[in-house]
């Protein structure tokens, strides 16, 4: 796509080596970069275009599972009046080159697997683009791990990568079940995930007790909201259930920090430091902006952890926070697209 070009020697190049469509709307782009870019299950691509001083950036997830090795691939559904989404479902082809600011997110796999011996990937429409990676790498690197997938579409025409699940079913019928629900179904019992029916679905499939069940969610908001109280109903606990938020609008009304006053920031990333003052209302990641910084970010809503850093000095103030669990707060971790400096100087590690 001609239009997108990027100026920084830190983005990658990707060319576009085959397009597939998969449903209505969605397609995934199996990608050839320009240098090695390694990610993991469940992260995305954040996409960067320019146009002049004007910089826009939009992410997707990665449909490929890294552990089988297979080439680079992301899915994309196109949005109405989505810039980026309409441009590459309409208009990319073959050969076209695109431009990315690297691989990040959280909605991947913890490092202790031996914890768990049960997975539940939940999903509906195109949120199957991060848990279809996720399913692969499960498969074909725990075996002690039994998986359910539940997933909610409007038709099985829409239902994405609908013919390589059930490949997947036929190759693991020991480990891996699947749910699958359409909203044209004359069976309405099944015809939408709601609470019961999800619990339904618990009882029927889990084969270990709650603590040792892990869960990753991926849809509509109201739809996770309802998974995630459903789950915790079922004495899941909060650390096991991973969300992973396509919606990365901004919030309406953002809160203002408890102190507004400036304070140093210093950043350290890649061996070197860089200070500078940060004062409400420019949050850590725009007042870095500003001063010519380069900071991962995507949505700049607190939704996505593309802009995720380590705070280990001092005391970051967060008007909004969709993907940190308790575990990552206790580690110090921070989003600086909806964080502020508060009581004093601070102190963060980037990538």
């Amino acid at each position: 796509m001609a239009e997108h070009s990027a100026d920084s020697k830190d983005y990658y190049t990707l060319t576009i080596a085959e397009i597939k469509a998969e449903a209505p709307d969605f397609k995934t782009f199996l990608l050839a970069p320009d240098k090695p870019l390694n990610y993991s299950a469940g992260q995305y691509l954040t996409l960067v275009h320019t146009d002049g001083f004007r910089e826009e950036r939009r992410s997707y997830s990665i449909t490929s599972s890294p552990a089988l090795q297979e080439p680079l691939g992301i899915g994309v559904k196109r949005i109405p009046n989505g810039f980026f989404s309409r441009k590459l479902v309409d208009e990319a082809q073959v050969g076209d080159v695109l431009y990315a600011a690297g691989a990040a997110g959280l909605f991947v796999l913890p490092e202790d697997m031996q914890l768990y011996r049960h997975v539940f990937l939940i999903a509906a429409g195109s949120g199957i683009t991060p848990v279809y990676s996720l399913l692969k790498t499960i498969l074909h690197t725990q075996p002690h791990l039994r998986v359910t997938l539940i997933y909610s579409n409007r038709t099985p025409a829409h239902a994405i990568f609908r013919k390589e699940l059930q490949q997947l079913a036929d190759a693991f019928p020991d480990r891996f079940t699947t749910e699958f629900l359409y909203s044209n179904s004359p069976d309405l019992v099944r015809a939408r995930l709601y609470r019961d029916l999800l619990l339904q679905f618990l009882r029927q499939h889990a084969t270990a007790a709650p603590e040792q069940i892990l869960c990753y969610l991926c849809g509509p908001f109201n739809y996770m909201r309802m998974c995630y109280y459903a789950l915790r109903q079922a004495n899941v606990p909060q650390q096991n259930i991973r969300r992973e938020n396509f919606n990365t609008s901004k919030v309406a009304v953002a809160q203002q920090p408890p102190d507004t006053r400036p304070h140093r920031v210093t950043l350290y990333s890649k061996g070197k430091a860089h200070a500078l003052t940060v004062q409400y209302p420019d949050t850590i990641l725009r007042a870095a902006r500003k001063a010519g910084l380069p900071m991962p970010y995507s949505c700049e809503a607190g939704k996505c952890g593309n802009c995720t850093a380590r705070c280990t000095s001092g005391k970051v103030w967060m008007s909004y926070n969709e993907v940190l669990t308790e575990k990552d707060l206790a580690k110090g971790l921070v989003l600086t697209c909806v964080g502020y400096p508060v009581g004093g100087d601070v102190q963060l590690e980037t990538p």
